[in-house]
């Protein structure tokens, strides 16, 4: 991955070397910034809004001070050019800044990870993961900061165990979510997915399919599935902003075959974004 541009609030674009973030800065201290990634196609942000709704939604969960959309929008017409009319991905930062000081925008475009498309075609492994159930407020359910550390550490353990990416199951054997994604799995003609309400990322790439499901032929089931469940299905895949859809060919030492459903998903969601 390439950085391509980065933009930041009060200073415009800005070498991409040069430091950016203060050293007392809350959210370098102890993780209190808020952000947002997503896919640019054609030189065009993705859903660009929804991200900033639910990038508003984290800051105040977490307490920063309010989301200034526009500063975050001017910052984004800086970077974009840098993407010449093609794909690109797109990060957003909104952190608490110093103590009593005031808060810290930015914004990041680099090139789509390589590995992605090799991955898509190919299908991806994973293994299951003891996570928490965010049920508590504190517990910041739904909320995509940049404390990001133990889902990075999810992502590591995974990786030693020789498999790309790791899927959160809680105490009681109910899937979660991916370290970086959701998750989808496909019981004949239904796909399933767990629901919000056990304190899951509200994926905007998820809404989207939610959405395009119906028109490619599926009905959707949301709720609290056992491991047990996903175990047993005729298809998984995840699902993420720079990602897309990306099939699941073993979970646990169990294989799958590449599916119907995530190639047409897939075709779907491009589909969905050309248009925009």
């Amino acid at each position: 991955m390439t950085v391509l541009a980065l933009a930041v609030t009060g200073r415009g674009l800005v070498d991409p070397t040069e430091p950016v973030i203060r050293a007392d800065d809350e959210g370098l201290l102890r993780g209190r910034a808020a952000f947002e990634t997503l896919r640019v196609y054609s030189g065009r942000p993705f859903s660009l809004e929804a991200h900033l709704d639910r990038l508003t939604a984290s800051a105040a969960s977490i307490g920063l001070p309010a989301v200034e959309r526009r500063r975050l929008q001017v910052l984004v017409g800086l970077v974009l050019p840098k993407a010449e009319g093609g794909d690109a991905s797109l990060r957003l930062v909104w952190t608490a800044g110093p103590t009593g000081g005031i808060p810290s925008a930015l914004a990041l475009l680099s090139t789509v990870p390589e590995w992605i498309d090799e991955a898509r075609e190919r299908g991806a492994t994973a293994v299951s993961l003891l996570g928490v159930r965010a049920s508590a407020p504190w517990l910041l359910p739904g909320v995509k900061s940049t404390s990001y550390a133990v889902n990075m550490a999810a992502d590591a353990e995974a990786k030693r165990r020789g498999a790309d990416e790791a899927i959160f199951v809680d105490g009681e054997g109910v899937v979660l979510e991916g370290s970086v994604t959701n998750v989808w799995w496909r019981v004949g003609k239904t796909l399933r997915t767990p629901a919000l309400d056990l304190g899951i990322l509200a994926g905007v790439t998820r809404q989207t399919l939610l959405e395009l499901a119906g028109p490619c032929g599926y009905a959707v089931e949301e709720g609290a599935f056992a491991l047990a469940d996903v175990l047993a299905a005729d298809e998984v895949f995840t699902s993420s902003s720079v990602r897309e859809i990306l099939p699941v060919v073993e979970l646990d030492g169990r294989r799958f075959e590449l599916g119907a459903a995530a190639a047409v998903l897939q075709q779907a969601l491009r589909e969905r974004a050309a248009k925009v």
